[in-house]
């Protein structure tokens, strides 16, 4: 009975940390936004009860969300090549890339005995890098929807444009205190 209870246990703590070793890597090694979700909090932020989003959702058990900017964190394009190539360390498949809303993406897939257990959502444009590690799944058709989902909340497209705007902020303030010193 021990013995069962202890199995069980190491099953339920491994899925917590079942997300890539390399999207926490890059959340060590550059400043950026970072948020986790669980099925319960996407849910919550279907603020409109469209049936759409919950569709969208219903195979994620846990979502990572990154967004770093590439020019405040001197993120290149050699740092993006190395960031693929440890999905690819980590037995993720590039499935489809392409481009959409003025980003580029590119989806990565996991499986086991033909069940996809994690799925990694890179997009990037020109100042960001946007990262979403899912433990599980969701439609690949519906890629540029679940960003523009993201986007559009109010909770994180808030976070987001205040993680955006600080950082723009922070450079308008240092372009005013070197004119200032001049």
């Amino acid at each position: 009975m021990k013995a069962v209870i202890i199995i069980v246990l190491c099953g339920v703590l491994g899925s917590a940390y079942a997300q890539t070793k390399t999207t926490q890597a890059l959340d060590e090694k550059y400043d950026g936004l970072s948020l986790f979700f669980y099925r319960n909090t996407l849910r919550m932020l279907n603020q409109k009860d469209d049936p759409a989003f919950d569709e969208l959702i219903k195979d994620i058990e846990k979502m990572r969300f990154m967004m770093i900017n590439k020019e405040e964190s001197s993120f290149t394009d050699n740092d993006y090549k190395k960031l693929l190539e440890g999905y690819k360390g980590e037995a993720y498949e590039e499935i489809m890339s392409g481009r959409a809303d003025g980003r580029t993406f590119t989806v990565y897939l996991r499986e086991t005995n033909g069940n996809v257990k994690g799925t990694v959502i890179l997009a990037k444009d020109a100042t960001s890098l946007m990262v979403l590690d899912i433990l599980g799944k969701i439609s690949l058709t519906k890629v540029p929807e679940f960003f523009n989902a993201i986007d559009n909340s109010t909770d994180i497209g808030g976070k987001i444009k205040s993680f955006m705007s600080d950082k723009d902020e922070k450079a308008e303030k240092e372009k005013k205190e070197v004119r200032d010193n001049q």
